[in-house]
């Protein structure tokens, strides 16, 4: 008798419902506002590569003073995002005769410069003989603030390739 009025009585049913779904909801929207910032902080990391690298290709001619500037805009752009993992490097690359690829200058900022003269490989599309090539190279170490859902660290970088627009070779004589 008392089990037959304990199925019949709904009364807790939706209370009941609520807390077995509620976790699980929580930690899907948690989860999915996580997500959107880390895809927020990968792509104004992506920006901010591809923008330092065009400022730098629209130049015939840098100081160091330039480059500073660039990479200051790329921590605006990264912004509201902290910056203090924010890595970027913008090198000058020319390619001989042979198609051998040497680096002419190289500035960085939270991330070493590739040293002048050193023989590198750019993609085979990227450069060919006796033409020069602007490659920025930036990273990001995401950490969610919540770190929840994504516990630990996540690393974002980015390389681009870009040719001078106003000369053959952007040069920078003090860098």
């Amino acid at each position: 008798m008392h089990l037959r009025r304990f199925r019949a009585d709904i009364a807790g049913a939706a209370a009941v419902e609520f807390a077995l779904l509620a976790p699980v909801m929580i930690v899907m929207y948690f989860g999915m506002a996580e997500l959107t910032q880390a895809m927020m902080a990968q792509r104004r990391v992506s920006h901010t590569g591809s923008t330092i690298g065009d400022l730098v290709a629209q130049a015939s001619a840098l100081t160091p003073a330039d480059i500073s500037d660039f990479f200051s805009v790329g921590s605006v752009i990264v912004s509201p995002f902290p910056t203090a993992q924010l890595s970027m490097r913008v090198t000058s690359i020319t390619a001989d005769a042979n198609d051998v690829a040497t680096v002419d200058w190289s500035e960085g900022s939270n991330m070493a410069p590739m040293a002048k003269g050193a023989v590198v490989t750019p993609p085979a599309d990227a450069l060919v003989a006796n033409q020069s090539v602007i490659e920025a190279d930036v990273s990001y170490v995401y950490n969610s603030p919540v770190n929840y859902v994504i516990p630990s660290p996540i690393t974002f970088a980015n390389t681009y390739y870009l040719r001078p627009r106003i000369s053959n070779q952007v040069t920078c004589a003090t860098c």
